[in-house]
C-alpha cells in the first residue's frame, strides 16, 4: 500500500495529472496516472477514462483518457480509530449576511414566478495546517467510507479532493441507474426523523425531473420509496431511479438531459443555472460538476455449475460508467482549502436555516483538515 502511495506522491511532484479515489463502501483505491501533462477535453463521451466536468454544462469537461494513463489499484485499510476535532466557526459576519441576501433573492424570484427552486452556494477558505494532498485524502478515506472520495490533479487546471455522497449515473452494459437526493438535516444519533414540508418539496422535484428527463432514453423504469441516509454528518432523502437503457441511448445526451440536476441547480435548469450565475458573485468551477469513470470496460464471467461447464470458458465484456456529483468538496491553492457548500431554495425556504445548513455541510471538510 505505501508503495502506491508513493507512486502517487511521485506523479504529483512531477506535476503529472493523477486521480485517486474508492468508490463508496469499497476498500479498493484506484488511481489513474497521466503519463504527459497535456490537458485532454471530452468531446462526445464516447471516450474511455476518467472525466472531470464543471457546473456550468457549456464549458470544457476534462479527461484523464485510459490510453494515456497507467491505471494501479491497492486495499486501504481502515485504522480502528479515526480522530476528528469539532473545527471553530470563523465565517465572518458580513460573509454571513451576503449568502442570506443571496437566499432572500432567491426566494423573491421564485415568489416572483422566475423558477420553483434554485441551488445557492458560496464559498469559504480555510488556512491548511497540513498542505500534502494525499494526506488530506487518506483522511478522507478513513472517515468517509460510504462516499466517493477523491483527489484530482492537473497542473493546468487545479487541486481538487471530496468525499461526495451523491451519485450522478451508473450505466453497466444497458443497465442504467441514478439516485435523487435532497434535503438536508444533521444528523444526532438516528435515521428516525421527520423531514418538514420544504425537504419533501425539494425531494420530489429532483425525482420528478429525473424521470421526466430519462423518458426518452430509457424503458422499465423502476422507482424505489424515499429512504433517509447518513452522510457523514448530514441525513438526507434519497430516491433511487433504475432503468434499461434504449437501444438509441447515449451517454451525452443522458447527460445534457440530466446535469445540472435540480439537486445542485434548480428548476427549471436554464432560468436556476442563469440566477446563479449572475448572483452567486464567485465561480462554482468543479463544484457541483461531476466525476467518475466514463465508458470503462469491465469483465465478468458468468455463473458456473456442473450441468453448464463448458460456459465456463465465457466471460462477458461491456463497458460501465459511474458518475458522481462533485459534492462536500474543496480545491487546494497556494496553502490555503477554498470549500464549496450549498443549499436548495424553495418557497418555504428560511435564509437562516439555509446559512446553518450550509455550515453544517461545511464541517465535512473541517472535520479532517
Amino acid at each position: 500500500m505505501e508503495d502506491f502511495f508513493k507512486c502517487i506522491e511521485t506523479q504529483y511532484k512531477k506535476q503529472l495529472p493523477f486521480v485517486v479515489y474508492s468508490k463508496p463502501r469499497e476498500s479498493k483505491v484506484n488511481a489513474w496516472l497521466q503519463h504527459t501533462n497535456d490537458l485532454h477535453f471530452v468531446n462526445d463521451f464516447t471516450e474511455e477514462g476518467f472525466v472531470f466536468a464543471p457546473f456550468d454544462d457549456a464549458e470544457n469537461s476534462v479527461i484523464l483518457l485510459l490510453e494515456s494513463s497507467e491505471v494501479i489499484s491497492t486495499s486501504f485499510i481502515i485504522p480502528d480509530e479515526t480522530k476528528r476535532h469539532t473545527p471553530s466557526n470563523t465565517v465572518s459576519l458580513e460573509a454571513k449576511q451576503h449568502h442570506i441576501n443571496l437566499v432572500n433573492r432567491g426566494v423573491e424570484a421564485i415568489k416572483g414566478g422566475a423558477f420553483k427552486k434554485v441551488v445557492l452556494s458560496r464559498e469559504e477558505t480555510v488556512n491548511l495546517s497540513v498542505t500534502n494532498p494525499i494526506s488530506i485524502f487518506k483522511k478522507l478515506l478513513s472517515n468517509y467510507t460510504s462516499a466517493f472520495v477523491y483527489c484530482w490533479y492537473h497542473p493546468k487546471v487545479g487541486l481538487w479532493l471530496g468525499a461526495t455522497p451523491e451519485t450522478l449515473m451508473k450505466i453497466d452494459g444497458n443497465r442504467f441507474s441514478i439516485m435523487a437526493l435532497a434535503g438536508t438535516q444533521d444528523y444526532n444519533g438516528s435515521l428516525n426523523v421527520s423531514w418538514g414540508e420544504k425537504e419533501r418539496m425539494e425531494q420530489k422535484f429532483v425525482t420528478d425531473f429525473i424521470i421526466e428527463s430519462l423518458n426518452p432514453s430509457v424503458e422499465s423504469l423502476k422507482i424505489t420509496d424515499t429512504e433517509t441516509v447518513k452522510a457523514g454528518n448530514l441525513l438526507h432523502l434519497k430516491t433511487m431511479i433504475s432503468a434499461k437503457l434504449k437501444s438509441n441511448a447515449n451517454i451525452k445526451q443522458l447527460i445534457t438531459d440530466l446535469h445540472p440536476t435540480p439537486a445542485v441547480c434548480g428548476l427549471p435548469k436554464l432560468p436556476a443555472k442563469a440566477f446563479i450565475l449572475k448572483n452567486e458573485n464567485y465561480k462554482r468551477e468543479f463544484y457541483t460538476g461531476f466525476l467518475g469513470e466514463l465508458n470503462f470496460e469491465t469483465t465478468t464471467s458468468p455463473r458456473a455449475s456442473n450441468r453448464n461447464i463448458e460456459n465456463r470458458a465465457y466471460a462477458v465484456t461491456r463497458k460501465s460508467t459511474q458518475l458522481y456529483v462533485n459534492l462536500r468538496c474543496m480545491q487546494l491553492r497556494d496553502g490555503k482549502a477554498i470549500i464549496y457548500v450549498g443549499g436548495g431554495v424553495t418557497i418555504n425556504s428560511d435564509p437562516e436555516s439555509e446559512w446553518q445548513e450550509t455550515i453544517s455541510k461545511s464541517l465535512v471538510i473541517k472535520n479532517i483538515l
